[in-house]
């Protein structure tokens, strides 16, 4: 199956990257965020931070979508928890992540700098307290979030077209 995860805490890059990929790979893009309860919505506006219990039929929703599109899906999604990823990759065998990393403080002023986006600057030290890091786990890219756009896209096709996706790789 192909299917990839970009994933990291708000403000990393996920739905930039994830666009280039779908675009260079002709595959489709499935926007996580766009899968939120209206309840979660809800509550990410006003600043409150999900539980497991907010993600959990937000993760199965996505799984589904992986599932249905076997051509082809790159999936945005914070995937904060080891659990979390391992929930998406028991409905997608294979599944791979990219995991943009980034500083805290960074995160912070990106998320700021948005505009008509349901997730508050507020929010993100909450998403540094959750992340669980993928480094290590199989079948991750981990990226400096702060290369510029090309750079991660060039990174990533490179990985996906060579690298065995057992395999942990890093960009300095």
């Amino acid at each position: 199956m192909n299917s990839l995860v970009i994933m990291g805490v708000a403000g990393c890059g996920k739905s930039s990257l994830g666009t280039a990929l779908a675009d260079a790979l002709g595959w489709t893009l499935i926007e996580g965020d766009d899968f939120h309860a209206d309840a979660s919505k809800a509550k990410m506006r006003r600043g409150i931070a999900l539980t497991d219990a907010d993600r959990r039929d937000w993760l199965t929703t996505l799984g589904q979508q992986l599932k249905g599109h076997a051509a082809g899906v790159v999936l945005t999604c914070s995937a904060l928890k080891r659990s979390y990823r391992d929930q998406l990759r028991a409905a997608a065998p294979g599944l791979r992540f990219v995991f943009l990393e980034l500083e805290e403080a960074t995160a912070r002023q990106r998320v700021a700098a948005r505009s008509q986006h349901l997730f508050p600057p507020t929010l993100v030290a909450s998403q540094f307290t959750t992340l669980e890091s993928p480094v290590g786990e199989p079948g991750v890219l981990r990226l400096d979030a702060t290369l510029p756009p090309e750079t991660l896209l060039h990174d990533t096709l490179q990985w996906l077209g060579g690298r065995n996706s057992s395999q942990t790789s890093t960009t300095p």
